[in-house]
């Protein structure tokens, strides 16, 4: 069943990327078990509102300003990981080559970056961790340094990173962006996988193919500021698509699937 109360809410937000103000005021919400994917170009705040997302960023101090994560406004990284798991370019970048891809894994369980000596881990950690590798179709990969990995390779380690805490939410940031094809399509149905399994989904993303079917919801995010929020089918047109990017982009839908084309001048 769908939770009516939101499970995260962000409520009159001004945040700031440096100096420059990224948002003002902003308001938005997720439900459980609602999917969703935040479509925008580069520059609109998809990146920062990530970082708002996971607790890396913190809002601009305003007495209206709310930023509710699972009923509660206190969180610490550490706790919040295990309700919300993240997978990023961000993340990606900052592992060292030599980090083997069973430790990616495990370091989900502190949210660091790799593993270090006065971490500790048990034995069902350890089961956990050889056990996700396996889900995510890279069991046999555990003991490869991250460095020799492929994208795609790279890319599903730090799903199961994500998922070590069993967290209800995933918040994915471009997921297939550097794959080809075949790891394009794989990584999707593993995303499909984990929807059905009863994960909710926020998909922040500009890439269209990266929309799977079960996506419900699209918001549409320009300049810092939401421009369409609503059903896939009545946000997701050729029409918005070219307000949004400037340019005339026409729309075409296959098995649920959408992608982008050059639209005729108008």
């Amino acid at each position: 069943m769908i939770e009516r109360t939101p499970m995260i809410e962000l409520r009159n937000v001004t945040a700031f990327k440096g100096n420059s103000k990224v948002f003002d005021r902003l308001t938005l919400s997720f439900r459980q078990g609602r999917h969703t994917a935040i479509l925008g170009p580069n520059g609109a705040g998809k990146s920062t509102l990530l970082k708002l997302l996971s607790g890396e960023l913190h809002p601009a101090p305003d007495d209206e300003t709310v930023v509710s994560l699972f009923g509660s406004d206190r969180w610490n990284v550490w706790e919040l990981r295990k309700h919300l798991g993240v997978v990023s370019h961000d993340l990606q970048h900052r592992y060292l080559e030599h980090v083997s891809g069973l430790d990616v894994i495990l370091s989900g369980y502190y949210a660091s970056i790799g593993t270090y000596d006065h971490q500790r881990f048990g034995s069902e950690q350890w089961i956990r961790a050889q056990e996700i590798a396996h889900m995510v179709g890279v069991g046999n990969l555990i003991t490869r340094p991250f460095g020799t990995l492929s994208t795609g390779e790279q890319r599903r380690f730090l799903l199961g990173r994500a998922l070590v805490h069993d967290p209800a939410v995933l918040v994915f940031d471009e997921p297939t962006s550097g794959l080809d094809l075949p790891a394009c399509f794989a990584y999707l149905e593993t995303m499909r996988k984990l929807m059905r399994a009863g994960k909710t989904l926020l998909l922040v993303t500009h890439h269209l193919h990266e929309i799977p079917p079960e996506i419900g919801r699209v918001v549409l995010l320009k300049g810092g500021r939401v421009v369409a929020d609503g059903p896939k089918v009545q946000v997701l047109t050729s029409d918005a698509l070219t307000s949004l990017y400037g340019m005339p982009i026409e729309l075409v839908q296959i098995n649920g699937f959408y992608q982008a084309l050059p639209g005729a001048k108008r």
